[in-house]
């Protein structure tokens, strides 16, 4: 049946609900979907950022490992250039013990120059840090005597559950961000379709396995007045993609987002579709059987109350009607 998970990346709205507010509810609603048997509860990362979007995914995936179960914690994605390699082991690893060998790290390069200046790096220097990271992780994690480019050998000795590493998981929206993750990680998580291809064929050069592509996904809010919800949702809805879209017109890195100016407008771009509790159902049946929704919450720093309200539809309407159906998701 349909996997469903929750994303955060706790950005906070001038005139919403303050930070403590918002990671409490995040908190709250990891240990809701838990408890409702999702699959995935993904948060992810930026620094100094207007909004104050999450910067401590580590930090954050701690707490709600020790709040949950059962879900992956994917951090997707951890912006790997902006961490210290050894810190960033050990730090992996204890989350991996936290959470009983949850953890599903998405590393990937970046493409704000503003969080690579202010930590006294550049963006040029992703590109061999992104190379030389996952053979460094695998052997720390595997225990083995290590060094970073040279330096003084050591043993990272605290170590993840998962054997024999962590995976690795890489995402990108380039050509050359595929083949790097064909050459160094167990999964691939692309921005978009088209460079599964590129992925592929690079895999096929490098004479390594083809493993299934991730199942197809969806993303939505659901409420029973899509247009009454929208009326609220949309000054967080043009927050996020706004601050998205600034950092692609200012770093000219393709992230999907264009900067909009109108409600309507945004709400054209069918970015934040927002459903009735029936029209969600049908879309969750489209997926076909492996299919994986993503409820992100409380986007743009929207009221932690009224997001309760869209997930509580999912737990009383969508989910009671693919479980009373199954063979339609079948179908």
């Amino acid at each position: 049946m349909t996997n469903f998970g929750l994303r955060f990346d706790l950005r906070r709205h001038p005139d919403g609900a303050s930070h403590q507010a918002l990671y409490k509810a995040c908190i709250e609603q990891c240990v809701w979907a838990d408890r409702l048997g999702f699959t995935t509860i993904m948060i992810s990362e930026h620094h100094i950022a207007p909004s104050g979007y999450m910067p401590s995914p580590i930090v954050l995936g701690g707490a709600i490992a020790a709040r949950t179960s059962r879900a992956r914690i994917r951090i997707s994605s951890l912006v790997a250039p902006l961490h210290n390699p050894l810190r960033l082991a050990e730090d992996l690893a204890t989350l991996d013990i936290i959470s009983g060998g949850r953890l599903e790290p998405v590393f990937s390069g970046g493409y704000v120059g503003d969080e690579f200046e202010a930590i006294g790096t550049s963006l040029a220097a992703r590109k061999d840090f992104m190379e030389d990271l996952p053979p460094f992780l695998r052997a720390a994690w595997a225990g083995e005597e290590v060094s970073w480019r040279g330096g003084p050998k050591f043993r990272v000795t605290t170590l993840p559950v998962q054997k024999p590493f962590v995976p690795i998981w890489m995402g990108g929206a380039s050509k050359a961000a595929a083949r790097r993750a064909a050459r160094h990680a167990d999964q691939f998580q692309p921005a978009h379709s088209s460079l599964w291809e590129v992925y592929e064929e690079e895999l096929a050069k490098l004479g390594k396995p083809i493993p299934p592509r991730l199942p197809p996904s969806d993303m939505f809010w659901v409420a029973e007045d899509p247009d009454a919800f929208w009326a609220r949702f949309a000054p967080h809805a043009m927050l996020e993609n706004n601050e998205y879209g600034g950092w692609y017109e200012a770093w000219n890195a393709w992230n999907g987002y264009i900067v909009q100016q109108d409600n309507d407008a945004l709400r054209a771009t069918s970015r934040y579709p927002v459903v009735t509790p029936d029209e969600a159902v049908r879309r969750a049946r489209a997926l076909g059987p492996d299919g994986f929704v993503m409820l992100q919450c409380m986007s743009g720093g929207f009221d932690p109350d009224l997001q309760w309200e869209s997930l509580e539809l999912v737990k009383n309407k969508v989910l009671p009607a693919i479980a009373a159906q199954p063979e339609a998701v079948r179908a």
